[in-house]
């Protein structure tokens, strides 16, 4: 069973921690606890019942509760599986902003940091280049690098 557990955005990690310690110590019937990617003030807990969700996230600090009904994985599998959009992102690509504030905006990739999700571009219609960090998911590869100009 699947379960969606409210917590304090910005401290899904710490909740995450706590939650796994306890289930360890108290070897409860959890099976994964997870940080959904793009979700914030949520955490996702797959368990053998409901007794051991709510046993794993009962009275520890940041966590609020559990979401009434359980979920299927079809309904999480986009924020617990990685795209494969990431891995085709180079430095040196040329990309345009599709979310955020620069949406439209052209800029070429200098460095990528698969770890956290983002990529570190230079804006190509700025005056002066100024290294800006987006996420991956905000980004679309519009041209590479050794493909030239024509596009």
């Amino acid at each position: 069973m699947i379960f969606i557990i409210k917590v304090t955005t910005n401290k899904e990690d710490k909740a995450v921690e706590m939650m796994t310690d306890r289930a360890e110590k108290k070897s409860l019937n959890v099976y994964a606890i997870v940080k959904p990617h793009g979700l914030k003030g949520y955490v996702i807990l797959e368990a053998a019942d409901r007794d051991s969700a709510e046993e794993a996230a009962f009275n520890l600090p940041y966590v609020k509760g559990i979401i009434g009904k359980t979920i299927t994985y079809d309904e999480i599998k986009n924020m617990v599986e990685s795209s494969k959009e990431t891995i085709s992102i180079q430095e040196g690509d040329i990309i345009e902003m599709i979310g955020q504030t620069l949406k439209g905006e052209k800029a070429k990739v200098t460095r990528i940091d698969k770890q956290k999700g983002e990529v570190v571009v230079s804006l190509l219609g700025a005056v002066v280049p100024l290294p800006v960090t987006v996420k991956i998911d905000n980004v679309r590869v519009i041209r590479r690098e050794n493909e030239g100009e024509g596009k």
